[in-house]
């Protein structure tokens, strides 16, 4: 887990082909107390994956996400269609709903998935891993 520092760091040295994002790992609970995660499909293939944006030069994650300066846990992707290697700082975030209008809502379908779920549906590694950290939380 990096510190805001070592994320801050971590965003100042990439360049090129590495590109920094903040993620937030949006959750809620049900009335029966389960825990549920938030995913948002890819504009690209559909697959399933957290809120995420690019940290620009300088800017923490927690900035960058709007969320608390305390970051979860990180993971790295490739994108089928690009070279670019991505590295998301990941923020843990409790919501009760989704905005009803956000500036992707006609090519990014949103979905609640039941924590177990989200484990086995997420589409990168590094997530699912993040994920399956969560069960060991008290949220």
């Amino acid at each position: 887990m990096l510190n805001e520092n070592a994320q801050t760091e971590l965003t100042k040295t990439m360049s090129g082909r590495d590109v920094a994002q903040a993620g937030a790992r949006c959750y809620r609970r049900t009335e029966s107390g389960g825990l549920e995660m938030l995913f948002v499909g890819s504009r690209r293939n559909g697959r399933w994956g957290i809120p995420e944006g690019r940290v620009e030069d300088g800017e923490a994650s927690s900035a960058a996400a709007l969320v608390d300066k305390t970051v979860f846990g990180t993971f790295s992707y490739r994108q089928d269609t690009s070279p670019n290697r991505y590295h998301v700082a990941v923020h843990l975030l409790q919501a009760s709903s989704i905005a009803e209008k956000f500036p992707e809502k006609s090519i990014r379908k949103t979905q609640w998935f039941p924590l177990k779920d989200a484990v086995r549906d997420a589409a990168q590694p590094g997530l699912r891993t993040l994920l399956s950290r969560v069960e060991n939380l008290d949220l």
